[in-house]
């Protein structure tokens, strides 16, 4: 159960603030903003055809994994057009173009695009859950692909980009919780990429040596463990989920800086970003449960590293605690 606890903990204080946002800023949109987020939702309502329909047929679920780095840029470039490009609302939509720049480029070098655009690559994590003996009938495979697959991560981008909807006709000139925004996301994002590259490049000498011929286990360390430990991953076990999360919370200060918050920081479309942690949370504990199957050195790596705030540095040669001891094969 306590390995439970933080996870719970996290997931009812995500729950309690979204609910606060409501309280505090029930939605008043302006006839503008209703315009505007009409156009959204019908992007939004197309994209989840598109993904369930498509899913369905091809047997290839990444369909909104290709379009998760594409549709926020479609978003918020609508937002800006709408609100005039007003500046916050143009710098707001730089920056997630360049955040979709960077995804669209990491994702494309794992093979997801083709130019038969339902065609590459899928996602292995769905590869996996399809084994999963709840899933493994059609019909409830059909009914995840329609509700949590195409809905809900539809409407989850969706909402990530609502803070700048929020900004639209505010009076507000630029000021310094902007400027915080602005070197906060730009920051998250420079990690990101230095966490992609870093994973990129572990795993492309990983690969090539395994196409030798050499088996995991003959391999020189680092690589004989299957998972990075070096650079960045040696002290966050996702330091490229802590990026993407403090991307968009980041982002939602704009809505702060823009003074349609209430109470200083409350307001209804803190439910997008707030959501997005929620959704890592669970992406993160299932990646990691999928490493642990696979890798039979990452239950050490589990014990020493944090999942996301780069405290301590991963010692091979550390023993897990007393209750959990096993002895551990020298690097």
């Amino acid at each position: 159960m306590k390995k439970y606890l933080g996870t719970v903990l996290a997931a009812a204080i995500v729950v309690a603030l979204s609910i606060l946002g409501f309280v505090f800023s029930f939605p008043n949109l302006s006839p503008l903003q209703q315009e505007t987020l009409l156009i959204l939702v019908i992007i939004c309502a197309a994209s989840a055809l598109y993904c369930f329909v498509v899913g369905q047929l091809t047997h290839n679920n990444s369909q909104m994994d290709k379009l998760w780095s594409i549709l926020p840029i479609a978003y918020v470039w609508v937002i800006a057009a709408k609100g005039n490009m007003d500046p916050r609302l143009v710098i707001y939509a730089v920056i997630v173009t360049l955040w979709g720049i960077r995804l669209t480029v990491n994702f494309a070098r794992k093979g997801a695009y083709r130019l038969k655009f339902w065609e590459g690559e899928e996602d292995y994590r769905w590869q996996v859950l399809r084994q999963n003996k709840y899933l493994k009938n059609p019909i409830a495979w059909a009914l995840f692909n329609l509700f949590f697959i195409s809905i809900y991560q539809n409407a989850l981008v969706l909402a990530t980009c609502l803070p700048a909807l929020a900004c639209m006709g505010s009076l507000e000139p630029l000021g310094v919780i902007d400027y915080v925004a602005i070197f906060a996301s730009l920051g998250f994002l420079l990690l990101e990429l230095a966490a992609d590259e870093q994973q990129m490049a572990f795993h492309t000498t990983k690969n090539s040596m395994l196409r030798e011929g050499l088996r995991l286990e003959d391999l020189p360390a680092p690589f004989n463990k299957g998972f990075n430990t070096t650079g960045l991953w040696r002290r966050s076990r996702h330091p490229n989920y802590l990026g993407e999360q403090g991307v968009w919370l980041s982002l939602y200060l704009f809505a702060i800086g823009a003074k349609v918050t209430t109470y200083a920081i409350f307001h209804w479309t803190m439910i997008g970003p707030l959501f997005l942690v929620f959704l890592f949370m669970g992406s993160s504990a299932f990646g990691e449960a999928v490493s642990s199957s696979k890798y039979p050195e990452y239950k050490y790596y589990l014990a020493q590293v944090s999942k996301y705030i780069p405290l301590w540095k991963y010692n091979p040669s550390k023993a897990l605690p007393e209750d959990e001891a096993q002895p551990e094969a020298a690097e």
